[in-house]
């Protein structure tokens, strides 16, 4: 049995593709591997091949898109009128105009298109060969969905992209769909492009991936059966587990902490010396005097500042973005549980965003019980895993506090959070129940994803006891106390469970109350198959509001 075990590990990655597996190559120590991933786990790992090609799919925006942004280009926004309804899909509403981010993050196809750039074929030739890019780069007529390209040749080509900080950050919101599924799933490791192509051996069929980094920089690429959308889905999870734990490496921004901002310092000396310090820039284990004869153990290396400021002493931290929520962290609660952890470390940094002031190109916030606590102290590298792993995240939609073990509205309690992970919850399910009308957004683009009808609530809390007598009898009927009715901006009314919304134009006319209703009932029956029987649903609907 064991020997077999290890022969299949063995196995090349095409052995494995009598099912569904999915290819990851990213480099790991001095080459690039390729890992072959079910479902659930890691099958096997070998030294990408040289021979490995990939279909460019979307990709081929991604590099247009790397091209604009380093030679400073400023095209025109693309304007759509509806003559190109399939591929407009992509981009916008008919009459509405897309720019050049948004493009990339929906996959325009017609926005990088390099007629409409009017791209001068030898100058892109001359920008890439200086990059020293693969030839299939320097040519701009190959810079089409189907071609396709060494594998290890388009990782090379990811690793020195130009441009490439500013596309991660704004890759992360491939991951930021409204379901929140694979932010859900995988944070914000991953900073990709998604794609989709045909299947080189079945046209009928699909194959679908991804193409850039971890948040280090570390380039990556996938493929699987599948369109892009449904091979992260299926693959999230295993990807989580797999992928190596990387530290932010750009900046992201810094902080700038008053350090026990309500507690006079009268001095501070290194450990073990009676002497104090003069005001500089602190390094090493010291010991700080309060007024009120305390004392606190610190350790620097080089962000803590010690100041003479108008005759009173006071000690400075400048960190990084990051380490700041590592910090507060440690210092506020615990690494563990995980779930609970990466909950409170979105709401650290939430908090940060909301509340902090400007010192020059630094946030500036205080030390405090009022505000937040701050380790004076290096974060352990659990803390920093911690936040790393949710790193840009921040909630959008709702102001943010939190306690120990007090709960409330926008208020996410630790102790709860604790159980609630213990419980099974993901880290989003905990920020969900605690932030109701908020959702996961990007730190420097926290868009709002709901906009709250409070008439439609209020109407909807009425109604709840008036149906109560009819529906008490439906067996799978459990109300829901908890929920937020959203207004809907496209699409049709639809629920999102994991958050308790309910999305509707509006509650004025019989349409939007019977909409209203309608989703209502998907919630109610949410744990029972009659939350999955639409014909069930709207005759109940129809049932509470007509008869």
């Amino acid at each position: 049995m064991w020997r077999w075990l290890w022969w299949l590990l063995m196995l090349p990655a095409v052995a494995l593709s009598a099912e569904p597996r999915l290819q990851l190559a990213l480099p790991q120590g001095q080459e690039n591997q390729l890992l072959i991933l079910s479902q659930n786990q890691q099958l096997a790992q070998q030294p990408l091949p040289a021979t490995l090609t990939t279909p460019l799919g979307s990709i081929w925006k991604l590099l247009v898109y790397a091209y604009l942004v380093d030679t400073q280009q400023h095209e025109p926004e693309y304007t759509c009128n509806g003559s190109q309804p399939q591929e407009e899909v992509y981009c916008c509403e008919p009459g509405q105009k897309i720019g050049r981010d948004r493009a990339l993050v929906q996959s325009c196809g017609l926005y990088f298109s390099p007629q409409r750039l009017q791209l001068d074929p030898q100058q892109w030739a001359s920008y890439w060969q200086r990059q020293q890019s693969p030839a299939w780069l320097q040519d701009l007529a190959q810079l089409q969905p189907a071609k396709r390209v060494s594998v290890a040749e388009l990782l090379a080509v990811l690793a020195t992209l130009p441009g490439q900080q500013q596309a991660r950050n704004l890759l992360l919101e491939v991951l930021l769909p409204p379901d929140g599924k694979l932010v859900g799933a995988l944070g914000s490791r991953l900073r990709i492009k998604t794609w989709s192509w045909h299947d080189e051996q079945d046209p009928e069929q699909r194959q679908g991936g991804f193409a850039g980094w971890l948040m280090d920089g570390t380039p990556l690429w996938g493929q699987a059966p599948g369109t892009s959308k449904t091979v992260l889905q299926n693959y999230a999870s295993v990807l989580n587990n797999v992928l190596p734990q990387a530290q932010p490496v750009d900046p992201l921004g810094c902080v700038v902490v008053n350090m026990f901002d309500r507690y006079p310092i009268v001095a501070v000396r290194r450990s073990g010396e009676p002497t104090p310090v003069e005001p500089g820039a602190l390094r090493g284990r010291y010991q700080v005097e309060f007024s009120n004869g305390n004392f606190q153990a610190i350790e620097s290396l080089g962000e803590l500042f010690l100041r003479m400021d108008s005759g009173r002493l006071t000690l400075t931290a400048r960190l990084d973005r990051e380490e700041y929520v590592a910090r507060v962290l440690q210092r506020e609660a615990a690494a563990q549980p995980a779930e609970a952890a990466k909950a409170l470390a979105v709401a650290i940094r939430t908090y940060l965003l909301q509340n902090a002031a400007r010192a020059g190109e630094c946030l500036l916030i205080a030390d405090s019980s009022a505000s937040q606590r701050v380790a004076p102290e290096p974060a352990t590298a659990a803390a920093r895993a911690i936040a790393a792993w949710s790193a840009d995240l921040v909630l959008a939609g709702a102001p943010v506090t939190y306690h120990l073990d007090q709960a409330g509205s926008n208020r996410l309690s630790w102790q709860q959070a604790v159980s609630q992970a213990q419980q099974g919850m993901r880290y989003d399910a905990i920020l969900a129940h605690a932030y109701p009308r908020a959702n996961l957004g990007r730190w420097d683009r926290p868009e709002a994803l709901c906009q709250a009808i409070p008439e439609a609530e209020a109407w909807l809390v009425t109604q709840q006891k008036r149906w109560r007598e009819a529906l008490d009898i439906q067996p799978g009927y459990t109300p829901v106390g908890q929920f937020t009715v959203c207004r809907l901006l496209s699409g049709k009314p639809h629920v999102d469970r994991m958050y308790s919304r309910i999305y509707v134009r509006d509650l004025y006319s019989l349409q939007d109350r019977l909409d209203l209703a309608h989703e209502y009932l998907h919630l109610a029956f949410a744990a029972h198959p009659s939350g999955q029987d639409e014909e069930f649903v709207e005759q109940l609907a129809r049932h509470l509001l007509l008869e």
